[in-house]
């Protein structure tokens, strides 16, 4: 097996980087990643350096990869380890930059190494990948290698002291054989049912045509419109939009049968609008933008209608992204979402462990205390 680094997706066969990614899972998608290089949203120049871990058998073929980047900062992650550099930094190390096995802006669990599980040396390729991250910390002499938001089956396979396991929580919608939005709705307490029926009467009082757009409805002037939405909303709350204009005419042309758009019109004007994405049994809510200000649009656009689909297409699960503890009450339930962490310091390793065995008792106890007392379900 031969070991490679690879500065640029372009450099890399399609088919074969995604002959991977079996989980068709459109985060870990060959179109996806590609598209953030290509629209130069993920660079060196945006502190998102693309090395990605390539193995190759005798032949040339690539027989695992991971999508891989060294970081300058550690922004657009949704593991926040803000602190962790600080507290390094003040004593005298380097932080920065750190290498990041991760999907860029992407809070969303998925697979980031990619094996073909057919394969017969896939324990060998597993253990050759995590191996490279390894020997990339030593030889360059980096603070640390993190993997976020990793399955549940890597998380167990990487289950020794060198690699810290940290915890975190995310809000999901479970899709229980519902019929029909209604049928979902009369699973929850009278109360949380009253109060999502007002919301969505007053989005019909506004005037409002809500559409879900995908595949060949998509078009260059629809997300014309969105990147407009999707500025405003990043300069009010962050005042930094990570995606350029481009990365959406990319993923338009190569992966449009994959995303839902869902758009709200006011006379005939796209107003308001999220973007998801469709993967095998979930659905992942990722931006959202809007230029009026209506009660209770964003509630309506990024879970409402994103329920209504996940009924109506049978699909299991709804992710609408990090944080958010307002889903709770709109029939989201708290799970743990889980990173590992590499940290070549000991000292500063058996900090953080310390650290993150605390963060996830307290989590724990989030999670038991949402999903049992603070439960919208009357019988779940």
């Amino acid at each position: 097996m031969k070991c490679e680094l690879v500065s640029s997706l372009a450099d890399v066969n399609r088919n074969e980087w995604d002959s991977l990614n079996t989980s068709n899972h459109p985060f870990t998608s060959y179109d996806f990643l590609n598209s953030l290089e290509m629209s130069e949203s993920v660079t060196a120049k945006t502190g998102w350096n693309p090395q990605h871990i390539i193995i190759k058998n005798n032949t040339g073929n690539i027989i695992g990869a991971s999508p891989n980047y060294l970081k300058m900062h550690s922004y657009g992650e949704y593991i926040f380890d803000h602190a962790w550099a600080n507290a390094f930094e003040n004593a005298g190390g380097q932080y920065y930059p750190k290498l990041l096995s991760a999907i860029p802006f992407t809070p969303a669990t998925g697979p980031r190494i990619l094996i073909d599980p057919k394969n017969s040396d896939n324990n060998k390729i597993f253990e050759l990948i995590i191996k490279m991250f390894e020997v990339i910390v030593q030889n360059n002499n980096l603070s640390s290698a993190h993997i976020n938001f990793i399955t549940d089956n890597l998380n167990k396979k990487l289950n020794n002291e060198k690699w810290i396991k940290r915890k975190g929580l995310q809000f999901h919608w479970h899709n229980r054989n519902y019929n029909s939005f209604d049928d979902f709705l009369s699973k929850l307490k009278s109360s949380k049912r009253k109060a999502i029926r007002k919301e969505r009467r007053t989005i019909m009082n506004n005037n409002l045509v809500i559409q879900k757009v995908t595949g060949n409805e998509l078009n260059n002037e629809i997300w014309d419109s969105f990147y407009n939405f999707y500025l405003n909303t990043i300069d009010k709350k962050w005042g930094g939009a990570y995606l350029t204009k481009k990365f959406f005419y990319l993923i338009n042309k190569t992966m449009k049968n994959k995303i839902l758009l869902i758009i709200a019109k006011q006379n005939n004007k796209i107003v308001a609008g999220a973007l998801n994405f469709i993967g095998s049994n979930t659905l992942y809510g990722r931006n959202w933008g809007s230029i009026v200000d209506i009660p209770f649009l964003h509630f309506e656009l990024c879970y409402y209608q994103a329920i209504e689909y996940a009924i109506d297409n049978n699909i299991n699960k709804v992710e609408a992204g990090a944080q958010g503890h307002h889903k709770i009450q709109r029939g989201y339930v708290a799970e743990s979402t889980y990173s590992r962490h590499l940290i070549q310091n000991e000292s500063f390793a058996k900090a953080v462990r310390n650290f993150v065995q605390l963060e996830a008792k307290e989590i724990d106890k989030q999670i038991q205390l949402i999903n049992e007392q603070g439960s919208p379900y009357s019988n779940i």
